[in-house]
């Protein structure tokens, strides 16, 4: 098959598919055995979002999409980030279910939204026979009553589908002709089959189980960007390729953040002719998703240390260690988030937000926010 990789491709990725598997073992250790892994893998869920838009060449603010989650948007919710925020929940979904389950007949089905359709089509024909068998029972209460209306109701569909057909035949409807620029022929394309480019793609997933996880999952995101199964949910394949790495078990501390990384590769790279360029650009993309992680994780870590010393003589029913919990858990909080999820007054948060002493980001007097840089 095209997407196999010969000897001499392997020979050529050996190094870097070293430095990826050593990147992700020691970040999948690390995170395994921090205090504040339930908060990094919470935050990493922020920047894949933003860097999947990223890569897809839109610009969505981190402080916008933390605010969005919430429901606390300070403006209208553009396009651009109502698709991260669904990036978000979806890393949430993934992250939240079985190892297996992403990459499943049913974990795809609900990410893509293709074939639920069909799977539900027999259980509602059941439902709607057993219904009209209820109706139908000598002993059913308004029976009778029910089927006249029923009566009712297919006389009217017959006589508006006879009006209709007698109003078609007098005056043929207008079609509208094939343009080449059509930008709506794309919504329409009866060629693109998606539940058969996605068929195509799963077959990789045979392939990229006889390699290394990280050399897999490159050959799988490769697949994913060549066959390009889904026209609008584009961005889900660096969430599945996060999966597998999970479903193999490189990462299982967290959802691996593909995007986090692959945005700061050069789109020459990433999306070269050449496919052994390709590979190599996400190896890259691993190698410096892990590094940023190693980083991300440092910070979070001195910064815990930091909040721990200001409340470690408080009363014992102090709200501060909740509030460092949540901090950790954001790349960054507004008064009014801290406020509802301590349950406090507004003053009550800021007052929290001065104790614990971190940084104020914003610069502002109003609509501020706080978080770990």
């Amino acid at each position: 098959m095209k997407h196999e990789i010969d000897t001499t491709s392997v020979m050529t990725l050996l190094p870097l598919f070293v430095r990826a598997e050593d990147a992700l073992a020691r970040l999948d250790e690390r995170a395994l055995r921090s205090s504040i892994a339930d908060g990094f893998s919470e935050r990493r869920h922020f920047f894949d979002a933003v860097g999947a838009l990223w890569v897809a060449g839109e610009l969505v603010h981190l402080e916008d999409l933390v605010l969005h989650d919430a429901h606390m948007d300070a403006r209208t919710p553009s396009h651009e980030l109502t698709i991260a925020h669904a990036v978000l929940r979806a890393r949430r979904r993934i992250w939240t279910s079985d190892p297996y389950w992403a990459l499943s007949e049913t974990g795809m089905t609900v990410l893509t939204g293709i074939g639920g359709e069909q799977q539900r089509a027999p259980e509602l024909k059941s439902a709607y026979r057993d219904d009209d068998n209820d109706d139908h029972e000598p002993d059913a209460p308004l029976a009778t009553e029910l089927a006249e209306i029923d009566a009712v109701l297919e006389r009217s569909s017959r006589l508006l589908d006879d009006l209709a057909r007698g109003v078609r035949e007098a005056k043929p409807e207008p079609t509208r002709p094939e343009r080449a620029d059509d930008r709506l022929a794309l919504l329409n394309d009866e060629d693109w089959d998606e539940a058969a480019r996605l068929r195509e793609w799963r077959s990789v997933i045979a392939i990229a189980d006889a390699l290394p996880p990280t050399l897999g999952a490159a050959v799988l995101f490769d697949a994913w960007e060549q066959i390009e199964p889904l026209r609008r949910q584009n961005w889900l394949g660096g969430l599945l390729v996060s999966g597998y790495l999970r479903q193999r078990g490189k990462i299982t501390s967290h959802l691996f953040s593909f995007f986090a990384g692959l945005k700061t590769v050069r789109h020459e790279r990433r999306r070269s002719r050449q496919r052994l360029i390709r590979l190599q650009s996400f190896l890259e993309a691993m190698v410096e998703s892990a590094d940023l992680g190693l980083k991300e994780m440092d910070r979070l870590s001195l910064a815990q240390q930091q909040m721990q010393m200001r409340f470690k003589d408080r009363r014992s029913n102090s709200s501060l260690p909740d509030l460092a919990q949540f901090v950790l858990s954001r790349p960054m909080v507004s008064s009014a988030m801290v406020a509802r999820e301590l349950k406090v007054s507004g003053r009550g948060a800021l007052n929290l937000l001065n104790d614990i002493g971190i940084r104020e980001i914003t610069g502002r007097g109003r609509y501020r926010a706080w978080g770990i840089i």
